[in-house]
């Protein structure tokens, strides 16, 4: 069991930091273990309850908590639920980081290139002209060029 606690604990710790692995869990990720653990209930620990916790266990000058802190903290919240610390970790073993980001919806003008219109059906526009006039640099040039820019 306590293997599946230190693993949930490190998915949750490295949860929005990309590829790093955390061993530290900050504030933040430490809110969401505990409501996607359903540890906080909304009637014996709030989410002002799990920011006291964290501000309890954490060292002074830290901003963050490591394993055996989180441990006394999930003590703490089995004894404000009057369960025990195993029954608390069993939930949070059983938890996973989850992301309730929206999902962009199919338009069809957009994901379907037959219902292109205009330039776009035609392979949309291109920088043929500038790239033959010589870039930028010949762009900002000031000498006589005809009615599209390039030069003579």
């Amino acid at each position: 069991m306590a293997d599946a606690l230190k693993e949930a604990f490190i998915a949750f710790a490295s949860y929005g930091k990309g590829q790093e692995i955390k061993q530290d869990m900050d504030n933040k990720n430490f809110s969401k273990c505990m409501k996607d653990s359903k540890i906080i209930d909304g009637k014996c620990i709030t989410n002002t309850e799990v920011d006291i916790t964290f501000m309890k266990v954490k060292a002074k000058t830290d901003r963050t908590i490591n394993y055996a802190q989180f441990c006394a903290a999930l003590d703490h919240f089995a004894q404000k639920k009057g369960c025990t610390q195993a029954e608390l970790a069993q939930k949070v073993a059983e938890a996973s980081p989850t992301s309730n980001a929206t999902k962009a919806q199919a338009v069809k003008y957009y994901d379907d290139k037959s219902m292109f219109t205009g330039v776009h059906k035609n392979g949309g526009p291109t920088t043929v002209d500038k790239m033959r006039a010589g870039g930028l640099a010949n762009l900002c040039d000031r000498s006589p060029a005809d009615n599209r820019g390039v030069k003579y």
